[in-house]
């Protein structure tokens, strides 16, 4: 059966990215070993250690869909249109791009309920991922999240975009699934329903 999960890589002190966007210290994981985890994307290449290839394989291999907030888009420049999952976008935004068909694999719809729907859709029972901290916090709040999944590096940012920030209730997960890597410990906590 499919699910909706989130998966970001966050600092110690809960940030996805220093305030200037800057992801180096955090994204050390995924140059921190000898596997190579097949990208979509050519222009990626992920060499991480064994216990976070298997948990890369298992977060990415199933998605049929991924959402992103237009912020994301707009810096990875829609990741060229080939998201290293290989699965296509739906991008939660009130602007579409005027030259929104430079991106033929990527829906852009006004808010994050229509969004995972329109993702349940194209992923035809496949898993579907959200890679923004925003709309995270959106489908987590409409209840839309089965799983929240955190790569957490060993870095303290001070300052930064939070992954998780401004809830405004209580959400309670389940027991974490835990897979220590190199420079990451993998965390996985089901929603409690």
């Amino acid at each position: 059966m499919s699910k909706v999960f989130t998966h970001m890589t966050m600092s110690l002190d809960g940030f996805i990215a220093d305030p200037d966007d800057g992801i180096e210290d955090l994204f050390d994981w995924y140059g921190a070993g000898d596997v190579v985890v097949p990208s979509a994307n050519e222009d990626v290449s992920l060499t991480v250690d064994e216990a976070s290839a298997g948990m890369l394989r298992d977060l990415t291999e199933g998605v049929g869909a991924l959402v992103s907030g237009r912020r994301l888009f707009d810096i990875t420049d829609g990741w060229g249109d080939k998201h290293p999952v290989g699965a296509p976008v739906v991008v939660v935004t009130h602007r579409t791009p005027e030259d929104a068909g430079r991106w033929p694999r990527t829906t852009f719809l006004g808010d994050v309920g229509t969004a995972i729907g329109r993702a349940k859709e194209i992923a035809d029972g496949k898993d579907v991922t959200i890679a923004s901290a925003s709309v995270a916090q959106q489908a987590i709040m409409l209840g839309l999240v089965d799983e929240v999944c955190v790569s957490l590096a060993p870095v303290l940012l001070g300052e930064g975009i939070p992954y998780f920030a401004n809830l405004g209730a209580r959400v309670l997960l389940e027991d974490p699934v835990a897979v220590q890597g190199r420079r990451a410990l993998h965390l996985r906590y089901p929603v409690r329903r």
